[in-house]
């Protein structure tokens, strides 16, 4: 069937070829990542090349000192797609008692104390050295390239330094010196450059050029990430207290020893078989699992009720979102998770009952036997807690405006070989800048409650529940397609309504991108202040006054966002069969772009 909003409308065509195709967050990573591609480079060295590359033109969004996670399938064994693992674990000094001492409810969302162990580059270097072919001078040379000699800044930049200038000027004076040349925030497009950072990148490449082989020298250079100048500088400048968001200044607690014990992995993905496909996501240590129970609650019904230009698919969507949701806050941890139950095509019924002719305003996960049911603290918004900054990944104000929160990058190769990755944490405005260094540390650990009883409470070496989810997706046990977006706790929802569009409506991958997107945050944020609003649901005008007129009468409290400010899908494609190839990417804030042949 022909889902609404779909049509010949599309702002751009979906790119076709069979050589190799990149799509990203930004344009400068895709151009990177398809000239790797260009000089005979797989998909896993011009995702990496493209992802130090986010690291510098997207300083906003992600940095160094974050994390990351992806999702990739090889050529040589195409069904068997693997997690890329860069979330870093909470330091061995992030104790509950130790925040609580500090007189803490909740985790800052700005400050050291939010930071995880970062394991961003970590990953990428794995990648390269189990995946890769290129030297890591060669991967590395766009990102030095762009913070030796300058990139331009995208408007989001200006607009995020604007937002935190007090605090960079009266407390984070070394922010203030890399991010505000000559004490002034950059204008739209100014040539920017991080000549810090790029003289860690040389560092990186210099610590393995001795070395006879590719794995040894990329393993020379995690070693110098993760115990040399970067580790030592990190750890004795955070010493210092530094403002947080919540007002207090303090210390961070993370150490040399907690930089070197921790390393990227590969991880099994959590999977769902949905109207004869398969998708695949992170384990439920990460909110990928969302999706999938989305998918099994929405399988049930008829492909008309999938509809999300419809008012009766939109409103279906949100509730089976809520209902997805729940379950994330209540079970989903970095420990034991009752995942084989909620993928459940049985427990999926029994959500998919809850969900009736109204938007529900209560918090309802399921009941699981045997598995101990702890909610998170439901706080509506405070308008007055704590100050203006470190509040995460909020994508929508309520006057519309979008704000920053990640990056993402998506490639395949002329073999088959196709990844799709997910960087985030370390914005300019997540801690101060470290002198020397040139990128803050991230904050993840935001995501963690102070109550020990809570699976993803607060502690030592545990990762926090990241919102990172990129997704590929299988078709008869080979990879068909790779997508991602940033958005913190609306990435999953985004890319249902892209997938749903994709495999059940009709749209091709532009199109699915174009048509106008809504969300629920009708659950706890992810981000501090970790804020909920019951029945809550944010869309763009474009869904039309009808729909959203109908949302509101059942019940949904709607917040407009303007007619382009929902998402930042991007993803590619590959039939299996002929080897034809094709990539899009998201129009709004014209950043965004796919190329390929």
């Amino acid at each position: 069937m022909t889902f609404t909003h779909a049509g010949d409308f599309s702002t751009r065509p979906t790119l076709q070829g069979h050589f190799g195709m990149s799509a990203s967050t930004h344009w400068l990573a895709t151009a990177a990542a398809q000239a790797v591609l260009e000089r005979g480079g797989n998909a896993f060295d011009a995702a990496a090349a493209s992802g130090f590359v986010l690291h510098v033109v997207e300083p906003h969004l992600n940095g160094p000192g974050g994390d990351m996670t992806g999702l990739f399938v090889t050529a040589e064994d195409p069904s068997a797609p693997k997690v890329l693992m860069g979330q870093g674990p909470a330091p061995a000094a992030a104790t509950l008692q130790h925040y609580r001492d500090l007189g803490l409810d909740r985790v800052p969302g700005a400050g050291a104390l939010a930071a995880a162990v970062p394991a961003a580059v970590d990953a990428w270097l794995l990648l390269l050295r189990d995946h890769g072919t290129w030297p890591v001078a060669d991967v590395l040379a766009f990102a030095i390239d762009y913070a030796a000699n300058g990139y331009p800044a995208v408007p989001r930049i200006p607009a995020s330094i604007r937002t935190v200038e007090k605090l960079f000027t009266e407390h984070w004076p070394t922010s203030a010196e890399q991010w505000m040349p000559g004490g002034k925030i950059p204008e739209d497009y100014a040539t920017l450059t991080n000549r810090d950072y790029a003289q860690v990148l040389r560092e990186l490449v210099a610590a393995g050029a001795q070395e006879d082989t590719h794995y040894d020298q990329v393993e020379a250079a995690r070693r110098e990430w993760r115990t040399g100048r970067v580790a030592q500088t990190a750890a004795e400048f955070l010493k210092t207290p530094h403002r947080h968001s919540d007002g207090g200044d303090y210390p961070g607690v993370i150490t040399n020893a907690d930089f070197a014990g921790v390393s990227a992995s590969y991880e099994e993905p959590a999977t769902v078989d949905f109207r004869g496909y398969t998708i695949a996501k992170t384990g439920p240590w990460g909110q990928g699992p969302v999706l999938l129970q989305a998918l099994k609650i929405l399988e049930g019904f008829d492909d008309a009720r999938l509809d999300p230009g419809s008012q009766l698919g939109a409103h279906t969507i949100l509730e089976a979102l809520k209902l997805a949701m729940a379950d994330r806050d209540t079970y989903y941890a970095d420990g034991e998770v009752p995942a084989e139950t909620l993928l459940s095509a049985e427990y999926a019924a029994g959500r998919r009952e809850l969900i009736g002719e109204h938007a529900s305003a209560e918090f309802r996960p399921g009941d699981i036997a045997g598995v101990a049911k702890v909610l998170p603290p439901l706080h509506e918004p405070d308008p007055h807690t704590g100050s203006s900054y470190g509040a995460g990944e909020p994508t929508v104000s309520r006057e519309g405006e979008a704000r920053g929160d990640t990056c993402h990058v998506d490639v395949v190769d002329q073999w088959g070989n196709m990844v799709s990755a997910t960087p985030s944490g370390g914005w300019l405005q997540s801690s101060p800048t470290i002198p020397g260094l040139g990128f803050p540390l991230g904050t993840r650990l935001q995501m963690t409650w102070l109550d020990p009883a809570h699976p993803t409470a607060l502690a030592a070496g545990k990762r926090p529940r990241t919102t990172l989810s990129p997704t590929l997706v299988l078709k008869d046990g080979e990879p068909i397609m790779a997508l991602g977006t940033p958005g913190g706790d609306q990435q999953d929802q985004w890319q249902l309504l892209f997938l749903l569009r994709y495999l059940v409506g009709g749209h091709s991958p532009q199109q699915a991108i174009d048509a106008p997107a809504l969300h629920t945050s009708s659950m706890p944020a992810s981000f501090w202040p970790r804020s909920w609003q019951p029945a809550a649901a944010v869309v763009e005008d474009r869904l039309g006054e009808e729909l959203i007129a109908g949302l509101q009468r059942r019940g949904h409290r709607i917040t407009r966002s303007g007619d382009w400010s929902l998402g930042r899908i991007s993803c590619v494609t590959r039939d299996p069969q002929t080897g034809r190839l094709s990539a899009a990417a998201n129009p709004r804030g014209a950043q965004g772009y796919a190329a390929g042949r």
